[in-house]
């Protein structure tokens, strides 16, 4: 069984190609780290999709009530279809944050190199921010600053700040472990490696 509290759980994906009756299709691979009371790294599930919902995902997480969980305070994911409305049905009191890694990641998909160091430091002031209120006239500076150039590039910011600012309820020390994902990115960066040593899997198994 697995532990009854988690502080912090992450999903993130592995995309790889399976060959099915002779035709070749994309999966996504959801690996679930959490990180227990202990500060410890435990990968909780890997789960393989291919039309994520929430009925997928609401699935996902009654898997881990049923091995035992009862609480966690913070899920932090991409913006994955369906996982928000999921949370709020198999974990009501859990907060859902958006990945600040992704989110920084896409806003900087289409800014050239010689620009990408300054925006990523002024995304800095967004989400390290001391509170919410200092992160929103951050996100106005930032917007003001880089939309003439770049004009979308502040646009998800926006639209995700539902999902970006719970970050602000909670210490610093919490927030550097929610914004700093390495724990899964080293991760599934050893999973991709193999992934390119075997272009196609036989199966989904």
């Amino acid at each position: 069984p697995l532990d009854e509290v988690y502080p912090i759980l992450y999903i993130d994906a592995i995309h790889y190609s399976v060959r099915d009756n002779g035709v070749i299709r994309k999966l996504a691979a959801y690996v679930i780290l959490g990180i227990n009371a202990e500060g410890k790294k435990e990968v909780l599930t890997i789960s393989i999709g291919e039309n994520e919902s929430s009925k997928y995902w609401l699935s996902v997480l009654n898997e881990l009530k049923n091995r035992g969980v009862k609480d966690i305070l913070i899920i932090c994911a991409d913006g994955l279809t369906g996982i928000k409305e999921a949370i709020a049905a198999a974990f009501p009191k859990t907060e859902y944050q958006r990945c600040i890694v992704h989110q920084v990641r896409n806003t900087l998909r289409y800014v050239p190199d010689k620009d990408r160091k300054a925006f990523a430091t002024d995304l800095k002031t967004i989400y390290q921010a001391a509170d919410e209120k200092k992160a929103l006239a951050a996100l106005d500076r930032v917007t003001e600053k880089w939309t003439p150039k770049y004009p979308n590039s502040m646009k998800r910011w926006k639209d995700n700040w539902d999902a970006v600012s719970p970050i602000f309820k909670f210490s610093a020390t919490v927030r550097k472990v929610i914004y700093t994902t390495n724990a899964i990115e080293s991760l599934n960066s050893t999973y991709r490696k193999l992934n390119r040593q075997r272009s196609v899997f036989p199966s989904d198994t």
